[in-house]
């Protein structure tokens, strides 16, 4: 081969490679554009696992050589089979096992069985408590005040949006008369007044509240809402309103407290006055306060209007005490079923003989010598003196016995000197 030969064959052979070269490089560029479409599934797919032969499947990953080679063993490889985990190495037998710590049961408190209310007496005074949603709660906590008091019986007949404004609603003047001849109490509570901030029914005219006309009807109703039950000769306590988380109505309040002050005492009432238990010192309304106890409970719900139980039982506390003054003593509890057929046994000690227990007849504190009794149980008269006692010698003959010698009064001795 010459040279021209050796020269046209080297020719030759740059122009393949520089094809092969071109083409190369297109296939590169190529396999970069469509890689993602490849390899973004394939990081999606989640492993699926075979636990009947503990195998899963491995998504295959294919790479330049799968592309241009088709390698069917990369797929082969594909499924591994799984190595079972090493199970965990027991303990030895002798070792011994630590004890698992628990917390402490909480100690389970029984419930205090509640008391079984008292059994009311057949002739228990009545007290009958009238008025709005305020005497309603007057009469639950006056329920509670005397519910083991046997001689007293609440009667609640409160009409929740009843006043003396709105006579169409509900007529008091009229109902009065009815319930306590039904109810025969021996007392009436009175409390209203919360719901008549309103205009004034009157001779087919209405009257805006707060106007001077409005006072003058007001005050006649309240007069004569009272008088009904000092004409059934009744004691009257009319109980004022407490003061209100708003302004305008505590102000209103002062102003009806005033007006049933006046009219319960000009007809022989009694005005019950608990303003300071529903206050804080400077008179300002508080939703928390002492009850009854002396300890800081919740008085006043959340209107600012209505009482909690705690603030009942604080409102019933300042009427309670009048109205035992009035119905005067009332049996205790203990005494309500004691008659002369199951008085309680005298305690007598074992092994005592029944004929060596002797009644005596009780002994008056005050004055014994009113029932004979001067002498104990199994006191007897004291023996005769053989000779009278230097007492006896100084009160009925005036002697004085001889002083022993060598005493300062022994007058022997000075005698003698």
């Amino acid at each position: 081969m010459d040279d021209r030969d050796m020269k046209a064959a080297r020719l030759g052979l740059g122009k393949r490679l520089k094809t092969f070269g071109t083409r190369a490089i297109l296939v590169v560029m190529a396999t970069m554009t469509a890689l993602p479409e490849f390899v973004a599934p394939v990081a999606a797919q989640e492993r699926r696992y075979y636990l009947e032969d503990r195998r899963y499947e491995r998504p295959q990953r294919r790479t330049l050589m799968d592309l241009f080679f088709n390698d069917r063993r990369s797929r082969d490889r594909s499924v591994i089979e799984m190595q079972p985990r090493r199970k965990r190495r027991a303990a030895p037998a002798s070792a011994p096992r630590r004890p698992v710590r628990t917390a402490p049961a909480a100690p389970v408190i029984a419930a205090e069985p509640k008391p079984e209310p008292v059994q009311k007496l057949e002739n228990a005074k009545k007290v009958l408590v009238v008025g709005d949603f305020l005497a309603g709660r007057l009469a639950g906590g006056l329920d509670a005040a005397f519910a083991e008091n046997p001689g007293v019986v609440v009667v609640d007949h409160g009409e929740t949006a009843s006043g003396l404004v709105r006579q169409d609603h509900y007529d008091w003047p009229q109902a009065l008369p009815e319930l306590i001849a039904n109810e025969k109490p021996s007392l009436v509570v009175v409390m209203i007044g919360a719901n008549d901030r309103q205009q004034i029914d009157s001779n087919d005219a209405r009257e805006k509240f707060r106007t001077e006309r409005w006072f003058e009807i007001y005050k006649q109703r309240v007069n004569e809402f009272g008088q009904i039950a000092r004409d059934h000769d009744l004691p009257l306590l009319w109980v004022g309103l407490p003061a209100f988380q708003s302004a305008s109505m505590t102000a209103d309040a002062v102003t009806l407290n005033t007006i049933f002050r006046t009219q319960a005492e000009e007809i022989g009432g009694e005005f019950v006055d608990i303003w300071d238990g529903f206050v804080d010192e400077d008179g300002k309304f508080i939703v928390t306060g002492s009850d009854v106890n002396g300890q800081q409970v919740r008085l006043r719900s959340a209107d600012g209007i209505n009482m909690t139980e705690a603030g009942r039982r604080k409102l019933a506390f300042y009427v309670e005490k009048v109205i035992r003054r009035h119905l005067g003593d009332l049996p205790p509890a203990e005494m309500v079923n004691l008659d002369g057929s199951n008085l309680p046994a005298l305690p007598v000690l074992p092994g005592t003989p029944m004929a060596a227990i002797v009644s005596t007849q009780p002994i008056a504190l005050s004055d014994p010598d009113l029932d004979g009794g001067k002498d104990l149980l199994g006191a007897s008269a004291p023996a005769p003196a053989l000779s009278q006692s230097p007492r006896d010698l100084l009160v009925t003959r005036g002697e004085l016995p001889e002083a022993p010698a060598g005493r300062v009064d022994d007058y022997r001795i000075k005698a003698t000197q």
